[in-house]
């Protein structure tokens, strides 16, 4: 049984070693991805490591033009823009991550629904951790 904390550090941890990790209420099986160290459907705080397959759907997105500082340095702007959205996992949670594989000059092209797999990055600069992202299933 993991023993790490249920926090962000753990999360990310997590996803350095390519696993998508979330924790589930052990009382009403309620699950959550980022990981939660208490229930909020229940106010328990009997919570468990769950791991996710990584699979599910797209349920919003946006195209971002305007970027912080630290896209900007990674060649991301107006002219070449990044995409972000919400992924419906399987298993049941909502999860923001940056969307890959769709052309984000043409938001047009990206359909809500689309079926997405995780992908895990390392880190784009040296101050960043490694990172997931999803892409279309082919």
């Amino acid at each position: 049984m993991e023993t790490k904390p249920f926090n962000d550090h753990s999360f990310y941890e997590f996803i350095g070693q390519q696993q998508l990790m979330g924790s589930k209420c052990e009382d009403c099986d309620t699950l959550y991805c980022p990981p939660r160290a208490f229930c909020p459907n229940c106010g328990g705080t009997n919570m468990a490591w769950h791991q996710f397959k990584g699979i599910g759907n797209l349920a919003a997105f946006t195209c971002i033009t305007v970027c912080a500082p630290q896209m900007i340095a990674l060649g991301y702007g107006r002219d070449n823009p990044y995409c972000v959205g919400v992924v419906h996992l399987e298993e049941g949670p909502k999860i923001d991550a940056r969307i890959l594989g769709v052309n984000a000059k043409k938001p047009e092209t990206i359909k809500i629904g689309t079926k997405m797999n995780i992908q895990y990055l390392e880190a784009e600069t040296e101050n960043d951790t490694s990172f997931m992202g999803f892409s279309p299933v082919k």
